[in-house]
């Protein structure tokens, strides 16, 4: 064979080959796309690429040395996704194995159907908070027959509705001409939570047995379920349907499961169950509940529309109150999202992040918690004392602030309890909430309390401010303050009925004189008290970042001048240990007020950067001369070396102090109040202490003096922990 038929062999030979690799092909696209398409598109749905949320993790509290506060414990949450069911999977079926499942295993899971889980079926509606009755009015509204009910009712009952019918548009039919179906849907969308009541809904018809039945109906529940089997279901269908209206799939059945019970979920190929890794707060320390708060799941409160723009959830946590709620978009971190593909079977084929979750920032408090565990101890073993003589059960409230910037270095309030569990069970949330000495209430920045003598130092310092009176002025105290002009019925009595003699205003501080004070707040008057009262921020919040009251500042009843007793601190007056403490701040500082904050910083998750700072600048100044203020505080250390010396003996610091007593009512004892300063040369904190029915002021002396002895003496392990990379101060 020579060589041009050797190369005409080879062309056959490779255009043979191509021919036959092109029928292949098309043998191979023909048994695709024709003989097997139903299989392999059916294969392709299956084989699902989904977007989920990757929850990021919340951002820790941190007392001001780093020590943890509140920080995260990992756990696993029990989803249930209608979206991850296969072909021709039953919802129901699935639900009922898992529920089953859960009730054999001892899994609490969320069900918030206003129905009662066991016979006789009864209705929990008037349990409900806001947030969920608003998403079962609404869940009501798509169930036709429930909404007829509904809707007949209140055409016969319109005095049901409580929002006023609106304006009808120009050009519309007013009410009255509207058909009965169009005036029973008008009234139906009138409705609102507040209006919703299980006495309406069995006044309407709409029985829990008809709930029910129309929900077996909406959600093709089999006959053959039991009532037991279907009230489980339908819980769980009621919160993917509520969940739908607002185009959200997936529920979180339960929390916090276990290992053995994921393992069981594993092993039982329990379909449309997904199990998510998550978290949840662990509380690093018994103490400060008052300043930390908790979270929990979103109520109508919160104003879900305006959360839900801000990505969150239905079942996200929020932060409810204390520091939780005041620093929530600095803990808050930002989720990701990942694409997931899992195959026919429902297995995991792979998965990215399309966007990396962000952890929340730590927010680091002014609060020291040594300090802050022994002032709550301090106090509690002062009640404790005095509730040993068995006819009163007091509550009491500590505040402790830096001169000159504002920062709270300690915040007690007693009766406490514990965040790591008072809401672990609900017999234990019941218990708290409904203690009738109300632990929950914070007495050191909400209660409100007369300030008695504790009032003294400032009207001291208002009268000299507004020349009232001068540092070489001496009054003469008889032992009792006639109102002039109507000498014999308007007097204030001084606890010492013979009279202190002649008094300048450091005397007056030391012997705590109410003729001289009253005999001030005479030449102030009571718009010259209120001007200084607020310029020392008392009679208004003080700015904290958690719930705080703003007091109540003195005024005259009608005909009548208070003002003389309003400056020794009775009369219509009330305020907060906070407020006290930080008014003593402003006072010693020279007139720096500034406002009482908790937040110290906060840092990204990783220490690099900061992101804010707490506000240490004054929010005004009062031009208090030195002279002044040394008379002032010179009466405050007269007190303290005087009448309290048995109990300032063992303080480790020099320090000013004044003692009051709060008048409530004739057949109640009198609250105690006391303040200080320590330092006295140099002052770096003022320190108030307010204690129902306690009797007497000085009988909170020894408890000050703890206190200023456990923050000038501070325990050797008080060592700030710097992590990696974080900024030093």
């Amino acid at each position: 064979m020579d060589r041009k038929e050797m190369q005409n062999a080879r062309l056959y030979l490779l255009t043979a080959l191509l021919v036959l690799v092109l029928v292949a092909y098309f043998f191979v696209l023909y048994d695709v796309q024709i003989i097997h398409h139903d299989e392999y598109a059916a294969k392709a749905i299956r084989s699902i690429v989904r977007s989920e949320k990757v929850e990021a993790s919340r951002g820790i509290l941190t007392d001001r040395n780093g020590k943890p506060l509140v920080s995260n414990r990992s756990t696993y949450d029990l989803t249930f996704d209608a979206d991850l069911l296969r072909p021709g999977e039953d919802s129901n079926e699935a639900i009922l194995r898992l529920v089953q499942l859960c009730q054999a295993e001892g899994v609490a899971w969320s069900d918030n159907l206003p129905i009662s889980r066991l016979a006789p079926y009864a209705y929990t509606v008037n349990q409900m908070d806001k947030q969920q009755k608003k998403l079962f009015l609404a869940y009501l509204k798509t169930l036709k027959p429930c909404a007829d009910a509904l809707g007949e009712y209140l055409l016969r009952h319109p005095e049901a509705v409580s929002t006023p019918e609106p304006e009808p548009e120009e050009g519309a039919a007013p009410m009255e001409e509207l058909s009965p179906k169009k005036r029973a849907q008008a009234l139906l969308d009138r409705l609102v939570p507040d209006d919703l009541t299980e006495a309406l809904l069995m006044d309407a018809g709409v029985t829990p047995a008809q709930l029910i039945g129309a929900m077996r109906g909406e959600l093709g529940i089999p006959e053959d379920y039991t009532m037991t089997q279907a009230r489980m279901v339908l819980g769980v269908q009621y919160e993917l349907s509520v969940r739908k209206l607002d185009n959200y799939a997936a529920y979180v059945l339960a929390r916090d499961i276990d290992t053995p019970f994921i393992s069981l979920l594993s092993d039982g190929n329990y379909a449309g169950a997904k199990v998510t890794l998550s978290s949840v707060r662990e509380y690093e320390t018994p103490y400060a509940a008052h300043i930390l708060g908790y979270v929990s799941s979103i109520t109508i409160e919160d104003d879900y529309p305006s959360l839900k723009e801000k990505g969150y959830d239905y079942d996200d946590l929020i932060g409810k109150v204390g520091a939780e709620l005041a620093f929530e978009e600095y803990l808050r971190g930002k989720d990701g999202r990942r694409m997931v593909a899992t195959n026919d079977e429902g297995k995991v084929t792979g998965e990215y992040y399309s966007t990396e979750p962000v952890p929340g920032n730590t927010v680091e408090l002014t609060i020291d918690l040594n300090f802050q565990s022994q002032v709550e101890d301090c106090l509690a073993e002062t009640v404790t004392r005095l509730n040993a003589d068995g006819d009163e059960k007091r509550g009491a409230g500590a505040a402790v602030v830096r001169v000159g910037t504002g920062e709270v270095l300690a915040l007690a309030s007693y009766p406490s309890y514990d965040l790591a569990t008072f809401r672990r069970t609900e017999e234990n949330y019941v218990a708290v909430s409904s203690d009738p000495q109300a632990p929950l209430f914070n007495r050191a920045a909400e209660g409100k309390y007369p300030p008695g003598s504790t009032l003294k130092p400032f009207t001291a310092m208002a009268a000299l401010l507004d020349g009232k009176v001068t540092l070489k002025e001496k009054i003469k105290d008889t032992g009792s303050w006639r109102y002039p002009g109507d000498e014999a019925n308007s007097y204030a009595n001084c606890w010492k009925r013979s009279g202190h003699g002649n008094l300048n205003v450091t005397g007056a501080i030391t012997n705590s004189c109410n003729y001289f004070f009253a005999e001030m707040g005479y030449r102030l008057e009571m718009e010259g008290l209120r001007k200084y009262l607020v310029q020392f921020g008392l009679g208004e919040k003080t700015g904290i970042e958690i719930p705080e009251t703003a007091g109540l500042l003195p005024e005259n009843p009608q005909g009548q001048n208070q003002a003389p007793w309003a400056a020794f601190g009775q009369s219509n007056q009330l305020y907060s240990p906070l407020q006290l403490a930080n008014y003593i701040a402003t006072l010693v500082s020279g007139g720096k007020h500034c406002q009482a904050h908790l937040l110290k910083t906060a840092k990204t998750y990783d220490n690099s950067e900061v992101v804010a700072v707490g506000n240490t600048e004054p929010i005004n100044e009062i031009d208090i001369s030195d002279e002044n203020l040394r008379a002032v505080k010179e009466g405050m250390k007269g007190l303290v070396e005087g009448t309290l010396s048995p109990y300032f003996r063992n303080c480790v610091v020099s320090a000013g102090a004044k003692t009051g007593t709060s008048q409530v009512r004739a057949d109640t004892k009198n609250h105690g109040v006391f303040v200080c300063f320590a330092p006295y040369d140099d002052p770096e904190i003022a320190v108030a202490i307010a204690i129902e029915r306690a009797d007497a002021g000085a009988a909170l002396a020894s408890t000050a003096v703890n206190i200023l002895n456990a923050y000038f003496t501070p325990p050797e392990d008080t060592v700030a922990i710097t992590g990696e990379n974080q900024l030093l101060p």
